[in-house]
């Protein structure tokens, strides 16, 4: 295994186990870059919408996502509006235009499309190349970063997830049950885990991180600690 130039956090896990909120705040705390690898998903539906491309069109999606240039960066006193990161298409601010609704469906579309996801795993391994990141999303331990220093598999009881995910949604105005989003997670889970490519797992590398009992505050400083750690006794070998 080759070692990084940069320091490497890698977290995986399924949807609602924290990893956004969670990888923001320990990249703020460290200084480290937060990389949402799920936003660049989002960007490519986004992308294919604007451009009337039939998500089908294989290989007119690849070409637009390849010409494309992504790059992310933490927000600004400027844009503290919310977001976790700011998302740059060509030097556009598109943090927000992604995340509507139409574009995170397109997103969990072009997701499964083998050759997207090569494009942009290669555009990702560029970022960490360049500097210290959090990288979060369901296949950057084994997948994007394989030799990043500390690998996290955050998740939670089931129960929990669904849990967060209604209080999020209600906060955002969504009338929705909470049977609903129960339902929803548990298939989103089983998509996850078995997909063709790059299916959702645990390496054995992994440190395996269960939220259900822990405040983000918490699971910040548990993972900011062993960063810390990690980073010195790298600093002393």
């Amino acid at each position: 295994m080759s070692k990084p130039a940069f320091f490497q956090i890698a977290i995986d896990g399924p949807v609602a186990a924290g990893k956004g909120t969670v990888s923001r705040l320990v990249a703020q705390r460290l200084n480290f870059l937060y990389v949402d690898t799920g936003a660049m998903y989002r960007v490519t539906a986004f992308l294919a919408l604007q451009n009337s491309v039939e998500y089908s069109d294989t290989s007119a999606v690849v070409k637009i996502v390849k010409k494309t240039n992504i790059q992310m960066r933490n927000p600004s006193k400027d844009e503290a509006d919310g977001r976790l990161t700011t998302v740059l298409v060509n030097g556009e601010d598109v943090s927000w235009k992604i995340r509507t609704e139409a574009v995170g469906l397109g997103a969990s579309v072009v997701a499964q499309i083998k050759e997207v996801r090569e494009v942009l795993v290669e555009k990702q391994q560029q970022i960490a190349r360049a500097q210290n990141v959090v990288m979060e999303g369901r296949d950057i331990t084994y997948r994007v970063l394989p030799d990043a220093q500390l690998k996290i598999y955050l998740t939670g009881r089931d129960f929990v997830r669904a849990n967060r995910r209604h209080l999020q949604l209600q906060s955002r105005g969504n009338d929705v049950s909470f049977n609903e989003v129960f339902i929803d997670l548990k298939e989103r889970d089983h998509v996850d885990m078995n997909r063709a490519t790059d299916p959702l797992q645990i390496v054995a590398s992994a440190w395996v991180l269960d939220t259900s009992d822990l405040t983000i505050r918490q699971v910040v400083e548990i993972i900011v600690s062993k960063a810390q750690v990690m980073m010195q006794s790298n600093t002393q070998n």
